[in-house]
């Protein structure tokens, strides 16, 4: 299987303001992670060569913030490092950057006075460490010396450091090769290593490097880093040399060496990065095996790619969790289980499914599943309504999957029946099921959760679209695994429950002015604002509507909220509407909502939107070329590379902002492609589904 491949020329790289935009990820299925950007200047406080999950995934630190090198030729000292201060990027080696590419990681090379550099990122699976591997061809008659110049830090990724504030400082063990950096009085350590040359401590802090992005959004902007020396290699007259850095961090000096001193050879280095390769093509393998009809275009390589950059591996091996963004985001329940069936079900991989649904099912309290998990203490938040209802909505999926009832029998079946007990009898923040026999709910507790100034900026206090959506699809998903475990009464109760949210939905939501669905449905009125909330309503295997109301709504949510790169949240003729989503965190809070393009949203529009033409051909066609193609050909290849953004301006030429990698972005437009457009339908879908008829 050929890896997909992106390449940016000397032309492309020269014009500075679009290429320092450019940005890459690298992962390893912890929630460590290697980034920045494709001119190796660090844009953001979560830029960084190795930022390791020390409690996976928890616990992120930036640890190694990048490799500069020089080259020395002669009596001349070439830079090829580069950061950016206020006013002013020095040095600017950037300048010798004559391509980037990834393909799937990153490589770098420069060209200076016939001398060739080449510098490949990689992360070894499941290990905290990062792999430079250097190729330096010189064509000189005289050698030349490279120096590269590790800046490493140790503060957690959502922080910068003040050197003159932190209370611990680093201290060095070092020999020819290796260099140990023992962090404060903890047994912590960085341990580095070249496979070839020498290691010259120096121990100098490089202060005040300027962030442009963390400025551009409010955010401290300006970090230390320290410098504890340099790796030196002698490359000879018309001679050339590999060689490799391997850092590594670790809680204790023992960790990190034997992490550090793993592949020992530079050959060791290049069997391991060509595993990895092999890893990555392993993927599409699995991913195109069963899916004969598929062309392999590059585009559906890279969502396949990534789409395994989120899945790792929760606080124990029999645990998986989503990291719902990269890079500051954390493991959420809401995006968790809407990416699911896209991230694991779509590309066979079913038992980080099964470990996934298990670790949420541990969290759940009150018959909620947790908004999202602290990457610091690792405690659960439930301030969230949906979260629960994707919950089961991914055991359904997971059914239509895999036929797997035994699972869902002896591990899940207790907790889905509490879910809805729990919420019947009513639970935290006011959820709990009205004696109309809708869901009731608090005002922040749906995916439209900003607040600003404390107060929700999108309040949505009473009964929100979707979460009817959503509780009467989890509701009918409940009844149909009691008619497969033969539980009368509980089959019973649930049928008369749906049936009474039913009723009662068509009869309180639908607006016949517009032709859609109200927003919410409060005591205080109908929000009859135009929002793409209403499609998760006509997208879900147990609807409430017929296909005549469901083409009404698909049709004024493409006419009025419809972009390239996915659906506004709001109407563009709404007096709240904001076009850009920028600034400080006040106004893109403001924003987040209330304009701005969500990807995600793609997946459950074109669901609906074929589903409601009967899945004919043109219908499908039309869906992927006005829907998917756009964002799966174009954003790949804007922001963060081979894969898709968090949200974009909701205003042309619609900027691509947010995470530069974002779960459900990748997700939901992946699975609507698979299921919908190409109809490579779930192998158990017909049986689950024809258990209620």
């Amino acid at each position: 299987m050929i890896l997909p491949s992106i390449r940016l020329d000397s032309e492309v790289l020269t014009r500075f303001e679009d290429a320092i935009q450019q940005e890459w990820l690298v992962t390893n299925g912890l929630g460590s992670y290697a980034s920045s950007t494709v001119l190796g200047i660090n844009t953001r406080k979560y830029h960084g060569l190795l930022v390791a999950a020390f409690h996976p995934p928890r616990d992120r630190r930036v640890c190694l913030a990048k490799l500069d090198e020089e080259v020395s030729i002669g009596n001349s000292v070439y830079a090829l490092g580069a950061n950016e201060f206020r006013d002013v990027v020095f040095p600017q080696g950037h300048t010798f950057l004559k391509e980037f590419s990834i393909s799937p990681f990153p490589e770098y090379v420069y060209i200076v006075q016939d001398v060739c550099l080449r510098k490949t990122v990689f992360m070894p699976y499941k290990r905290n460490a990062v792999i430079a591997l250097y190729t330096v061809l010189n064509k000189n008659s005289s050698p030349v010396k490279i120096r590269v110049f590790p800046l490493i830090n140790w503060r957690h990724f959502h922080s910068v450091t003040d050197r003159w504030k932190i209370s611990w400082d680093f201290f060095q063990k070092h020999e020819d090769t290796t260099a140990g950096v023992q962090i404060g009085s903890s047994s912590s350590m960085l341990a580095m290593r070249t496979t070839s040359g020498h290691y010259s401590p120096t121990g100098n802090w490089i202060e005040k490097i300027y962030f442009r992005e963390e400025a551009k959004r409010g955010e401290s902007c300006l970090d230390d880093c320290y410098q504890p020396g340099r790796f030196e290699i002698d490359v000879n007259g018309n001679g050339n040399v590999d060689f490799a850095l391997i850092i590594a961090a670790g809680e204790n000096e023992v960790d990190a060496r034997k992490l550090a001193e793993m592949p020992a050879t530079i050959g060791d280095v290049r069997s391991l990065h060509e595993r990895e390769i092999n890893r990555q093509k392993d993927l599409l393998t699995t991913f195109y095996g069963a899916k004969k009809s598929f062309f392999a275009e590059e585009w559906l390589k890279w969502l396949v790619l990534a789409a395994d950059t989120f899945i790792v591996e929760g606080a124990n091996r029999e645990q998986n969790i989503v990291i719902a963004g990269y890079p500051w985001f954390e493991a959420w329940g809401r995006d968790t289980f809407i990416s699911l069936p896209g991230l694991m079900l779509v590309p066979s991989r079913f038992e980080e499914a099964r470990k996934t649904l298990l670790a949420f099912k541990e969290y759940c309290r009150d018959g909620l599943i947790p908004n999202f998990v602290s990457d610091v203490a690792g405690q659960g938040s439930y301030n969230t309504v949906d979260a629960t209802l994707w919950f089961v909505n991914s055991v359904l999926q997971y059914l239509k999957y895999t036929g797997d009832f035994a699972f869902v029998r002896e591990q899940l079946w207790e907790a889905l029946k509490s879910i809805v007990e729990s919420h019947e009898r009513g639970t935290a923040f006011g959820i709990r099921v009205d004696c109309d026999g809708l869901l009731s709910h608090g005002a922040q507790l749906t995916w439209m959760d900003a607040f600003v100034d404390g107060q929700p900026v999108t309040p949505r206090a009473g009964k929100a679209v979707e979460i009817q959506a959503l509780w009467y699809n989890a509701v009918k998903t409940v009844e149909l695994l009691a008619k497969s475990f033969k539980d009368a009464s509980e089959q019973e109760k649930c049928a008369v429950m749906a049936e009474k949210a039913r009723k009662s939905f068509v009869e309180k939501f639908w607006n016949a002015e517009k032709g859609c669905l109200f927003d919410v449905v409060s005591q205080d009125g109908k929000d009859a604002s135009i929002r793409p909330n209403q499609v998760i309503a006509a997208s879900l295997d147990f609807t409430m509507l017929d296909n005549t109301k469901n083409e009404k709504i698909l049709d004024l949510v493409q006419r009025e909220l419809l972009t390239p790169c996915g659906l506004r949240t709001v109407a563009r003729n709404d007096p709240r509407y904001i076009g850009v989503y920028a600034g400080d965190r006040r106004s893109r809070d403001k924003a987040y909502h209330n304009g701005t393009v969500w990807p995600w949203l793609l997946g459950p529009f074109a669901t609906a939107y074929v589903k409601s033409t009967g899945y004919a051909e043109h219908k499908r066609k039309y869906a992927l070329n006005n829907f998917l193609l756009p964002l799966f050909s174009e954003q790949i290849y804007r922001a963060g590379l081979g894969t898709i953004s968090e949200v974009f301006d909701g205003d042309p030429p619609h900027a691509p902002r947010g995470c530069i990698a974002q779960a459900w972005s990748v997700a939901e437009p992946l699975r609507a492609y698979v299921e919908d457009v190409m109809q490579i339908r779930p192998k158990f879908e017909r049986e689950i589904m024809q258990v209620l008829e």
